[in-house]
């Protein structure tokens, strides 16, 4: 008994009771069934119809039994396909051909007239293979995309503003929602994710990571939704997109304010309907990733402006993470710079212990633009560079950063109204809108912070 689809079949036989008879008894058990009397258009059927199983006629000239059309036949099919499930039909069946016919690539072998049963099962077998094929395909393209990955990264914070996303990491332990990180470039976003992938119920399933900063506009759909053979020019062979490879588990789009507008509308229709089509088919492949995003960009005036959909914002927004800088996470920086020394000290071989104290405020008072991507940057070139055991301040040179050195209109701001505007907006910030918290980072009462954003119309 057939409890499944059979998939897609195709039937190439030159008789025409033949192809009506298979057509009418495998009709209620095949997703689809596509027929044909020759061999003429099976580069056409193979690469449009894409067929799970083709049932192959060996002989297609009357009077001739030799096989060798049939196996001539089987021959350009595996060129297009080298995995294709080819099940011959003969009513001139002996032993040797089977065992030819199985040694040539084909999957099985049955007689005409054939019995029922036996045909289904037979089918049945072929398209167990078939699927078999597919998930070990899948696999292939999992560990090949994992492989290129990068090894996590330990997360070093101590300060308030890290606690309190790692406390938001563990609340999140048990879902599956969608998360959009904020943050700007180098603040760590991306150990951030990865940091949720481990705890999430999707750990030990795949990770998958696209950069969308990094990947050009023309390429990002087959990256995304994965590709046929002869989709494009440079198409040899099909390809399972990151979509389809994360199946299961986490995908991480870094940098998505990038995202071109048609792209998201593709990207939305991807996550609305669960559903993907590689490029050049026809064919939908059902995907269950948990999406995970990421951008240094002002996401909501990019929705105000129209430069991002408000409709796919809503769809990976489930939670915000806000992603402090660098600078504002006080003693972190130290914490950072002693783990980078240490990682450094050991590759390239040196005896430093540490840092001076002339050392470390000067890293303390660096606004760091480039965040914990510079810090690692710039403590590598320092170990590199330094002789002793001890980094000293003349190790560290910086480039001159707009927060450190302002304006000369900006120095000379005094008014007391904007400054208190600018410490009001800075709190909000930093509390992500939590009125209680950002009362408590001015040092005022809750009533009194209400009563300064009506008066400053914020």
């Amino acid at each position: 008994m057939i409890m499944e689809k059979l998939g897609k079949i195709l039937i190439v036989d030159d008789n025409e009771d033949v192809l009506f008879a298979l057509n009418l008894l495998l009709e209620p058990y095949a997703e689809k069934i596509k027929v044909s009397t020759g061999p003429e258009r099976l580069e056409y059927f193979m690469t449009t119809f894409q067929p799970d199983i083709v049932l192959l006629d060996m002989n297609f000239s009357r009077d001739v039994v030799s096989g060798q059309e049939g196996f001539d036949c089987l021959k350009q099919i595996l060129h297009i396909d080298p995995q294709a499930v080819v099940i011959f039909m003969t009513a001139y069946s002996d032993t040797d051909k089977a065992v030819r016919a199985i040694k040539a690539g084909a999957t099985d072998f049955i007689p005409k007239p054939w019995e029922k049963e036996k045909l289904l099962a037979t089918l049945s077998s072929g398209m167990k293979l078939r699927r078999s094929q597919r998930e070990v395909n899948l696999l292939k393209e999992q560990v090949e995309v994992l492989s290129d990955g990068t090894a996590d990264e330990r997360i070093i914070g101590e300060s308030d503003a890290m606690r309190a996303i790692f406390d938001t990491v563990e609340k999140l332990r048990d879902t599956d929602a969608n998360i959009l990180i904020l943050g700007e470039n180098g603040t760590g976003k991306d150990v951030i994710a990865r940091l949720l992938y481990r705890h999430s119920p999707r750990s030990g399933k795949p990770f998958v990571t696209i950069d969308l900063g990094s990947i050009p506009e023309q390429l990002f759909e087959s990256e995304l939704f994965g590709y046929e053979k002869g989709a494009f020019t440079d198409a040899r062979k099909a390809k399972a997109g990151r979509m389809e490879v994360a199946t299961g588990g986490t995908l991480f789009l870094d940098e998505i304010g990038n995202l071109s507008l048609p792209m998201q509308a593709k990207l939305l229709t991807a996550i609305e309907k669960r559903q993907i089509s590689r490029l050049g088919s026809t064919q939908s492949t059902p995907i269950d990733v948990r999406l995970i995003c990421a951008t240094n960009a002002d996401i909501r005036r990019m929705v105000e402006e129209e430069r991002f959909r408000q409709d796919l914002l809503y769809r990976i927004n489930t939670i915000e993470l806000h992603i402090p800088p660098l600078r504002e996470r006080g003693n972190d920086i130290l914490l950072l710079a002693d783990h980078f020394l240490q990682r450094y000290a050991r590759k390239y071989q040196k005896e430093m212990r540490g840092l001076t104290r002339e050392a470390k405020n000067k890293l303390l008072k660096y606004a760091w633009p480039g965040n914990v991507r510079e810090l690692q940057h710039t403590m590598e070139r320092a170990v590199i560079l330094g002789d002793g055991s001890l980094l000293r301040p003349e190790n560290f040179v910086f480039q001159a950063s707009p927060t450190q050195r302002p304006r000369k209109e900006e120095k000379e701001v005094l008014n007391l109204e904007q400054l208190e505007r600018q410490a009001v907006e800075r709190a909000m910030r930093l509390s992500e809108g939590n009125m209680t918290k950002a009362a408590e980072y001015l040092g005022i009462t809750r009533f009194a912070l209400y009563r300064k954003i009506e008066k400053l119309g914020l």
